[in-house]
């Protein structure tokens, strides 16, 4: 059985970005710089945007924080959003979700640039990628992809269970899994989806984005499938140190058992949501050359 590990692929596609960015500033060009926006003081957003920004040093990018009080206008929030997208120096940026409830997600997500939108959440770019052209992909679809790739597990022809239908993660990656270089014929399950067992457990991949801690078991699983859990939860545990666990959407320790390739939580497909942000910007700034 495979334990895929999404810390070492991130590490590796990280040390190629860098590389990239050395060479150049060798040149004499600018790093890439890529923003956050924050509103309010959400603490596992902050510690997010405080990722982005570790994250960016460590491969020799440029990195802004706009941090706004949660409530601010949303007037004044546009008039930001129109600030950054007409930098110059801010090859692409993120909004941390969701918003005040005062502010319009949609609103603001549409008054983006679609060509400095890192999590591709723009309409533009959520249509164009619908339509398999080329655009920004959405991180955390991208960073499962590419980490199903870089692990040698091959989509091609394969019966693909795509378990969550958010537009975050569950819709864009049934649309990559569909396009004609994934080419695996894709099913989207959700929580009232009928004999979800059933249909989970004809899977030759599975995919599980569902938001429930531990939900998958291994009767939702067939026998040498590839379990992805895109779940990540903190749980109370009165028995850890810290007086809770990480863990995600599947119970790996009943599934991993019954499978050929898993990913495990934390350390599979989380680092690589991170890593699939900064390829977007390491890419924002080659199509502005």
């Amino acid at each position: 059985m495979q334990i895929i590990d999404g810390k070492k692929i991130a590490a590796d596609i990280k040390a190629e970005i860098a590389n990239e960015v050395k060479a150049m500033i060798d040149k004499g060009e600018a790093a890439p710089h890529l923003a956050a926006v924050i509103v309010g003081d959400d603490g596992a957003a902050q510690t997010y945007v405080d990722s982005i920004k570790k994250n960016c040093q460590t491969v020799g990018f440029t990195s802004s924080i706009y941090h706004f009080p949660a409530d601010i206008k949303e007037e004044e929030f546009l008039k930001a959003i129109d600030f950054l997208n007409n930098d110059i120096d801010i090859d692409g940026y993120i909004i941390q979700l969701p918003l005040p409830i005062h502010i319009s997600n949609d609103k603001v997500l549409a008054h983006v640039d679609p060509a400095k939108d890192m999590d591709c959440f723009h309409p533009a770019n959520m249509g164009n990628l619908l339509l398999g052209k080329d655009c920004y992909k959405p991180a955390t679809p991208h960073g499962t992809m590419e980490l199903i790739r870089r692990a040698g597990i091959e989509t091609e022809g394969k019966n693909c269970v795509v378990l969550g239908r958010s537009n975050i993660v569950g819709k864009p990656l049934a649309m990559m899994l569909a396009q004609k270089d994934a080419n695996a014929t894709v099913t989207i399950c959700h929580s009232k989806t009928k004999n979800l067992k059933k249909v989970c457990s004809k899977a030759d991949i599975l995919f599980v984005a569902i938001g429930q801690p531990e939900m998958i078991t291994a009767d939702y699983v067939k026998k040498d499938a590839v379990v992805i859990d895109i779940g990540i939860h903190r749980i109370e545990d009165p028995e850890s140190e810290k007086g809770y666990r990480i863990c995600g959407d599947v119970n790996y320790n009943d599934v991993a058992g019954k499978c050929s390739a898993i990913t495990p939580v934390p350390g599979g497909v989380g680092p690589m949501t991170m890593t699939c942000l900064l390829m977007n910007t390491l890419t924002a700034r080659k199509k502005k050359q």
